[in-house]
């Protein structure tokens, strides 16, 4: 496996292991808390990327990870490990990011949020692009289709369960957030978006 890919699933569990030992105290200082809320922990700038080691339970951890070990190696092999590692990084800012802002901006409930899914989201994002014939199986259903539509899936079941409000506690937004901070740092690989013309892959 990739150092990259194997250093943030260590990382990862390691701090959930951390999270158990110490508590939701843990939580207090380094989940993505939103800004200006009374009585809440303060909005940090650190919270961009620390959020996104914390994890809600061991179901939540293992689904990302999952992804982060069926995407990443992949994905680190194509761009080399130092633009996968900004890749990585960008993606949870960027999901961080939207999540603060569409959240604010619908007066939605102000809660903390926690976990890597944004990153899997684009991660999800460079896999469909640059493999989207590979077949990728759904878990629920187990059905078997090309990379790129299980892209468009996910992504448009996002997008409308975000609108509606459904599932409330998930941060569908955080998951497009990560999504488009993806695709921008995909144009800015294949030749600086918006303005430099596009290199051939």
């Amino acid at each position: 496996m990739p150092p990259a890919t194997l250093a943030l699933l260590a990382a990862n569990i390691a701090v959930f292991l951390l999270q158990d030992q110490i508590g939701p105290q843990l939580a207090l200082a380094f989940a993505l808390w939103p800004p200006g809320v009374p009585a809440a922990p303060a909005f940090e700038p650190w919270q961009l990327v620390t959020y996104g080691f914390l994890h809600a339970g061991i179901a939540h951890l293992f689904f990302n990870m999952l992804a982060l070990y069926m995407f990443g190696p992949d994905i680190e092999r194509l761009f080399g490990t130092r633009f996968f590692t900004l890749y990585y990084f960008g993606c949870i800012v960027s999901a961080a990011a939207v999540h603060l802002g569409v959240t604010a901006w619908m007066g939605a409930p102000p809660a903390p949020t926690v976990g890597a899914s944004g990153a899997m989201f684009g991660l999800l994002l460079a896999f469909g692009w640059f493999f989207p014939q590979r077949r990728v199986m759904l878990i629920f259903p187990p059905i078997p289709m090309p990379a790129r539509v299980f892209v468009a899936v996910y992504g448009a079941l996002e997008l409308v369960l975000g609108v509606t409000g459904t599932a409330s506690g998930v941060a569908h937004f955080a998951h497009l957030g990560g999504m488009l901070g993806g695709w921008l740092m995909i144009q800015y690989r294949r030749g600086g978006f918006p303005f430099a013309p596009r290199r051939r892959e």
